[in-house]
C-alpha cells in the first residue's frame, strides 16, 4: 500500500483522518476534493472498516467509476469492488431488485427513461380526452418529476391546495388526475421513472422497519458528494440511513449549487450543521486549477450573494492573463471572435481543439458558435445532443430485451409488436390495450390468451408466434449472458437482417449502430465488474439496469480532439485550459426568467462562478450589443455581474476600454498580431481576412469587432423598500415607472408587437433604454 497521505495539503489530511461522526467538507472549486473523497475511503479501509459497511453516493457513474480506481490503485488489491459506490439511482436501483416485492413490483421492474415517460404521459392524456398541446408531455412530466423530487404523492398532490391553486393559475387543473394515473399505468407494467427510484426508495425505508434497520446497520459509514445538489427525498434517505451511527461525511460547495431546476435545494448544505450538533467542518481553500486572477475574480463575484458558507479561495498558481471582456455588434459577431481567437491561440501558444470550451446560458446560443466553428474548419462537439442510447434502432433493440426481462413492460412492448412488420396492425394493437385496461390485465397477458379475447385467422397466428418468440428468448435467461441473448434477438426477430439490406446511408449508420449496440453489451459482459459495483453479474437485468441509468457526462469520450460546446450547467465539475463565456448580458446571463427573487439572482450568480471557474489558464468574457431573440432583434446590455468584476483582473481592451489601431479597429490590430506572432506577410493576413477596410469613412466596411462607442457607467439604482413588479400589460406612454435597476423614468413610446411590446424609457440618470416588456420587472409610479 502507498502512503495515501502523502501530498496532502492540512485541511484535506484533517478531512481524510476524521474517522467517526458527521463531517461536512465545505469543498471550493478545484480544492482536490475528489482526492480527498476517495483518500477517506482508502483510509476507512485501512483503519479496518468493512468494505460492505462503506456507501458511497454520486451524481454520475463516470465518478463513481473514477473513486473506484483510484482507491484500488491505493490499496493495491480489489477490495474496493465490494464498496457500494454508485449514483443515487444506481445504488438504489440494485437495493430494490431485491427489495421491490415488498411494494408491489416485480423484481425484474424496467427503469423508464424520460422518452418512455413521456409517451406513458401522453396515452394517460388522451386516454383521459384531454388536449395533448395543453397538457404537453414534457411540461405534465416536470410537474410530476418536482412533486416527487418533494416527497409528494398522487393523493396529496389533489389535496395540497397551493399545489391545486398553482395547476388552475397555469390553466392546467387535471394534473393532479394525470399524476395518478400515470403512477397507476407505472405499476401496472412494472416500471419505475428517475424520479420513482428515489421515492420507492424512501418508500421502502419509511414502510418498513426491518428493511431500514438492515440498510442502517450496513451502511455504517455514508459519503456523498456534490451534497449541495440534492433534492429533498435525497436529504431524506441519507438522513434515514444516518440516524443510528450518524458517520456521515458531506462533499460540497454551496458556491456551486445551479441545479434548483431539478428539485436540488441549498438548504441541504447550508442547514447540515443544525442537523447535526457535533458536526466536524473542514474548509478546503486550496484551488489547484486556475490562475489566480481567475480566483480573484470568482472570488469577487460570488462574494456578493448573502445565501452561503464563508471561504475564500486561494492559489499557488501564478496570477496569469487577466480576464478579457469582448464586446461585439452582434451575436454573429461574436460567434466569429470566438472562433477566430481559437485558432489564433492554436497557431500561438500551440493549444489543441480539446484545450477549448464554449459554455453559454442557452442551447439557442451554440448557433453562431457552431457556423463560425464550421466555417473556420475548427472540429467540435456540442455536448447535450441525442445519445446513442436514444436513437430509434438502438431503442428498438433495447425494448426487446426490456420485454424479455419483463413482460409487464406495456411500453416496451407496443414498440416492437409490429417490428419488424410481422401482421399487428395499429387497430390490433389498440384492441389488446383496451382489453388490458378493462380487465385490470397486462398487454402481454392479452396477447397468451388472444383466442379468447376475440382474436381469429392470421392475427391470432401472429399475436402466438410474437408471444413464442418471447418465451423462447425468456428460456435463455437462465443460461445465457446478456450479449448471448441479445444476439439472439437481433438474429431470430430479422432486425439486424432487415438493417443489413438497406444500402442507403442512414441504414448503413443504423446497422452500424446496432452492431455497436452488441460491441458495448459484449464489452460489459467481459468486464470484471460493473457500474453499481456488483461483480459477476452479468445478467440481461443487470445491464439493462446499467444502461439506462447512464448520463450524458458518462457517454461523452474526452479522448476526441474537439471544441466543446455546451451549456454552463452540463459544465459542472470539468475543467478546460481556455474557455470563453458567451452572451453575458441581462436578460441571458443572468437570465430574464430568473431574476424576481434573491434566491433566483443569487442561483445565477453561483452560476457565473461555476463558468469561471472552469478556466484553468485562459478566459474570455464576451457580450454582444444586440442579438435576435424570439424573432426579434433586441439590444442588450452587459450583465451586471461584469460590473462585480474589479477593474485590476480584467482587461477590458476588446470592450473598447483600450487603445486601438485603424481608427480604432480590431480589424488591423489583429492583422498586426497574426503578423507578429507568427510571421505570416500582410498577403497571407489579407487572404484569410480579406482586405483591409478603405480609408473613406462613406465606403467603409465595419470591421467586425469593432467596438461601438463606449456607453457611460450605469448608475446602479436601489430599489425602494415598498417595490412590486405591477401589470405592465395596459402601460402607457407618459406613465412614470420604476426599474429596479436603472432607477425612476418616463415612458416615452411602446413599439413591438402586442405579443412582445418594448418600451422606450427615459430614466433620469441613465438616459433612455429599450426595454423588453415581457421580461423587465417595473413598478408603475404615477
Amino acid at each position: 500500500m502507498q502512503d495515501y497521505l502523502k501530498g496532502l495539503n492540512e485541511p484535506q489530511r484533517e478531512a481524510v483522518t476524521h474517522i467517526n461522526g458527521p463531517l461536512m467538507i465545505v469543498a471550493g472549486a478545484g480544492s482536490g476534493k475528489t482526492k480527498v473523497l476517495t483518500t477517506r475511503i482508502a483510509h476507512l479501509l485501512a483503519s479496518g472498516v468493512d468494505a460492505f459497511n462503506i456507501l458511497a453516493l454520486t451524481f454520475t457513474n463516470k465518478a463513481a467509476a473514477e473513486m473506484k480506481e483510484r482507491i484500488e490503485k491505493i490499496l493495491g488489491n480489489s477490495e474496493a469492488r465490494n464498496l457500494y459506490i454508485g449514483t443515487f439511482h444506481s445504488v438504489f436501483a440494485r437495493i430494490l431488485r431485491g427489495e421491490a416485492h415488498r411494494i408491489g413490483y416485480p423484481n425484474s421492474f424496467t427503469i423508464y427513461d424520460t422518452d418512455d415517460s413521456r409517451s406513458v404521459i401522453k396515452t394517460v392524456v388522451n386516454e383521459l380526452n384531454l388536449d395533448d398541446k395543453h397538457y404537453k408531455p414534457n411540461v405534465v412530466g416536470s410537474r410530476i418529476s418536482s412533486a416527487k423530487n418533494a416527497l409528494i404523492g398522487p393523493a396529496e398532490y389533489a389535496t395540497t391546495h397551493y399545489i391545486q391553486q398553482e395547476d388552475m393559475r397555469a390553466n392546467r387543473p387535471a394534473i393532479a388526475q394525470i399524476y395518478a394515473a400515470y403512477a397507476s399505468r407505472c405499476f401496472k407494467n412494472g416500471a419505475m421513472d428517475f424520479d420513482d427510484l428515489l421515492l420507492k426508495m424512501y418508500e421502502l425505508l419509511n414502510t418498513f422497519p426491518e428493511v431500514l434497520h438492515k440498510y442502517q446497520h450496513k451502511f455504517k459509514y455514508i459519503m456523498i458528494d456534490e451534497y449541495q445538489d440534492t433534492n429533498t427525498v435525497q436529504y431524506q434517505i441519507t438522513k434515514l440511513l444516518a440516524a443510528v451511527h450518524e458517520n456521515i461525511c458531506v462533499v460540497g460547495d454551496d458556491a456551486q449549487s445551479i441545479y434548483s431546476f431539478r428539485g436540488a435545494t441549498i438548504e441541504n448544505i447550508l442547514q447540515f450543521q443544525k442537523d447535526y450538533d457535533d458536526v466536524k467542518v473542514v474548509k478546503l481553500e486550496q484551488n489547484y486549477r486556475s490562475s489566480q486572477n481567475i480566483i480573484s475574480v470568482a472570488n469577487e463575484v460570488i462574494r456578493n450573494n448573502k445565501g452561503q458558507i464563508p471561504k475564500n479561495l486561494w492559489t499557488e498558481n501564478e496570477h496569469g492573463e487577466k480576464i478579457k471582456l469582448v464586446r461585439t455588434m452582434t451575436d454573429n459577431d461574436e460567434g466569429r471572435f470566438v472562433a477566430d481567437t481559437i485558432q489564433e491561440q492554436k497557431l500561438r501558444n500551440h493549444y489543441h481543439n480539446s484545450d477549448f470550451a464554449i459554455l453559454y446560458r442557452t442551447n439557442a446560443q451554440s448557433r453562431a458558435f457552431e457556423e463560425s466553428l464550421r466555417r473556420m474548419g475548427i472540429a467540435y462537439r456540442i455536448y447535450g445532443g441525442t445519445s446513442f442510447y436514444q436513437r430509434k434502432e438502438v431503442k428498438d433493440v433495447l425494448a426487446y430485451l426490456r420485454v424479455i426481462a419483463n413482460t409487464r413492460d406495456e411500453e416496451a412492448l407496443k414498440r416492437i409488436i409490429n417490428y419488424p412488420v410481422r401482421g399487428i396492425g395499429k387497430t390490433t394493437i389498440e384492441k389488446c390495450v383496451i382489453i388490458a385496461n378493462e380487465q385490470n390485465m397486462t398487454m402481454f397477458d392479452v396477447l397468451q390468451q388472444a383466442g379468447t379475447a376475440g382474436f381469429k385467422g392470421s392475427t391470432l397466428e401472429s399475436l402466438q408466434n410474437f408471444v413464442t418468440m418471447i418465451r423462447y428468448f425468456q428460456s435463455l435467461l437462465a443460461e445465457k449472458n446478456a450479449y448471448d441473448v441479445a444476439v439472439q434477438v437481433g438474429k431470430h426477430t430479422n432486425i439486424i437482417k432487415e438493417l443489413f439490406n438497406d444500402k442507403t446511408t442512414e441504414g448503413l449508420a443504423r446497422y452500424e449502430n446496432v452492431q455497436e449496440l452488441l460491441n458495448s453489451i459484449k464489452e460489459w459482459t467481459e468486464s470484471p465488474g460493473n457500474e453499481d459495483g456488483e461483480v459477476g453479474d452479468k445478467s440481461l437485468g443487470a445491464y439493462l439496469q446499467q444502461i439506462t441509468l447512464l448520463t450524458d457526462a458518462d457517454e461523452n469520450k474526452e479522448d476526441s480532439d474537439v471544441v466543446k460546446l455546451m451549456t454552463i450547467h452540463a459544465a459542472k465539475g470539468l475543467e478546460f485550459g481556455c474557455v470563453f463565456v458567451g452572451g453575458v448580458e441581462e436578460s441571458i446571463f443572468p437570465s430574464g426568467m430568473s431574476i424576481n427573487t434573491r434566491e433566483e439572482l443569487e442561483e445565477e450568480r453561483r452560476l457565473f462562478y461555476v463558468a469561471v471557474t472552469r478556466a484553468k489558464q485562459r478566459l474570455w468574457l464576451s457580450y454582444a450589443n444586440s442579438r435576435y431573440r424570439f424573432g426579434q432583434l433586441v439590444q442588450n446590455d452587459p450583465s451586471r455581474f461584469i460590473e462585480e468584476m474589479p477593474d485590476q483582473y480584467i482587461d477590458r481592451s476588446y470592450a473598447g476600454g483600450g487603445a486601438r489601431n485603424h481608427a480604432g479597429s480590431e480589424w488591423g490590430s489583429g492583422i498586426e498580431r497574426m503578423q507578429r506572432g507568427f510571421g505570416n506577410t500582410a498577403a497571407s493576413a489579407e487572404k484569410r481576412y480579406g482586405p483591409p477596410p478603405a480609408k473613406k469613412p462613406s465606403v467603409q466596411k465595419r470591421p467586425e469587432y469593432m467596438p461601438p462607442p463606449p456607453q457611460s457607467k450605469v448608475v446602479t439604482h436601489q430599489p425602494s423598500a415598498d417595490f412590486v413588479a405591477s401589470d405592465t400589460s395596459q402601460l402607457q406612454a407618459g406613465q412614470r415607472v420604476e426599474h429596479q435597476k436603472f432607477g425612476f423614468g418616463k415612458i416615452a413610446s411602446i413599439e413591438g408587437s402586442a405579443h412582445n411590446p418594448v418600451a422606450t424609457i427615459q430614466f433620469e440618470h441613465n438616459g433612455e433604454k429599450k426595454i423588453m416588456l415581457n421580461y423587465a420587472k417595473l413598478r408603475i409610479v404615477e
